[in-house]
């Protein structure tokens, strides 16, 4: 009968275990899914970047750079925003921890926009004004190759998979298709008439590329590399996709009723413009929230970034930042120390039930953790008071930062239990 009551009472403390493993894990996933992301916005006058936080729409701190901030892009894990300075031939390399410039990367002439491959390694800028593409190793710093591709080239964007590079020539009307591997133009594919913008779906399947001069939309299929349909829009200068792939958002220059800008929204099962939202003067960055939820949109003659409700299809707010603003990229506040981890506290634990000790100690998972997020905290908060006292809203939208009470009553309870 002891023996039966010991065993008894060791899977019980295995299962509470698991169970509260899980709980804790489950409250990193929600923090981490449900946390704002950070806009960032060049403002090619100011030469700066302004940081806007998403959740409160305030500007939380403004980065200098170079001469003429144009592209702006932030690498997949968020450390790193890259913003291509146009009359500097440069690109900066801003710390999104500390929002400091850490490096600069000399690149071909008057470059305009920038792409990060999905693993992080690569970032790929156009060259206006000498006609390549620059290939930059994010490890380096450096350019380990240039690219030749059509005239002028503007927009760039590279494939979910990052195999293939697509790039706009703005003076060509035509689109190169880089092989990343080679670093080889494998395909050209003619569009509309001075295309600028680029974007591709989810799944990688399609192209969207927007004609400035040819009031369209090129629709191109990845597998044959050839236009497979055409939209007619105002005269869009940037595009963006939904994340779910069902909605392509148009930043229009103007309606041809007015000087006042506006962005399309095209319907990717019919390819047709559903719906048309002004917004300021001359739009043209623009970038969809990773949640789907909202559409930011750089207005350069307005100095303001509108912000649309993606279900109401309206604007819901305005936010004043820096002179002639150009680009919009969005930063994740994801930990990827805090993922691994717990995958690794769900692995053994699972494997483990009914085994009095785990491979890894519980309490190692969790101090481990919340150092983490301890770290995250700080240097955001630290972030917040030099940008004018943003640090509750800052916070209050990094994952973990609601999280420590909840990980210490999980875990005192386990050792209560325990006991």
């Amino acid at each position: 009968m002891k023996g039966i009551t010991s065993d008894k009472a060791c899977l019980e403390h295995t299962l509470i275990r698991a169970f509260g493993i899980t709980v804790f894990v489950s409250l990193i996933l929600v923090n981490i899914a449900g946390a704002a992301p950070f806009a960032y916005i060049t403002n090619y006058d100011s030469n700066n970047v302004s940081v806007i936080d998403t959740a409160t729409n305030r500007v939380t701190a403004t980065v200098d750079v170079r001469s003429h901030p144009a592209g702006i892009a932030v690498s997949p894990d968020g450390t790193k925003a890259y913003v291509v300075n146009s009359y500097d031939d440069t690109v900066s390399i801003i710390n999104t921890t500390t929002n400091k410039v850490t490096t600069t990367v000399k690149v071909g002439i008057y470059p305009q926009k920038i792409a990060v491959s999905p693993d992080g390694t690569k970032a790929y800028v156009t060259n206006f004004s000498n006609n390549t593409v620059s290939v930059i190793d994010t490890t380096t710093n450096k350019v380990t190759y240039t690219v030749k591709v059509g005239n002028f080239p503007f927009g760039i964007a590279v494939s979910p998979d990052g195999k293939t590079v697509y790039v706009a020539n703005d003076h060509s009307n035509d689109v190169s298709v880089i092989d990343t591997a080679t670093n080889n133009v494998i395909a050209t594919v003619p569009v509309g008439s001075s295309p600028q913008g680029v974007a591709i779906s989810p799944d990688g399947k399609i192209v969207y590329v927007a004609n400035l001069a040819g009031n369209s939309i090129s629709i191109i299929d990845t597998i044959s590399n050839a236009v497979v349909s055409t939209v007619n829009t105002g005269n869009p200068k940037g595009v963006a996709v939904s994340p779910d792939g069902k909605q392509v958002y148009v930043a229009i220059n103007f309606l041809s009723n007015s000087l006042t800008g506006a962005v399309d929204i095209i319907d990717t099962a019919t390819n047709r413009v559903t719906a048309t939202v002004p917004v300021g003067k001359a739009p043209g960055g623009i970038a969809v929230t990773p949640d789907g939820t909202k559409v930011y949109v750089a207005n350069y003659a307005s100095h303001t970034v509108s912000v649309i409700d993606t279900a109401a299809s309206r604007v819901t707010d305005t936010v004043k930042v820096g002179k002639y603003p150009i680009g919009v990229a969005f930063r994740h506040f994801i930990d990827s120390n805090v993922t691994d981890q717990s995958i690794k506290v769900i692995s053994n634990s699972t494997e483990d039930i009914g085994v009095e000790e785990t491979n890894l100690s519980a309490s190692e998972e969790i101090n481990s953790v919340e150092l983490n997020n301890s770290k995250n905290n700080n240097s955001e908060s630290d972030n917040g008071s030099s940008s004018g006292g943003n640090e509750s809203n800052e916070n209050n939208s990094i994952p973990g930062f609601g999280l420590l009470g909840s990980l210490t009553c999980l875990y005192g309870g386990w050792k209560l239990r325990k006991k």
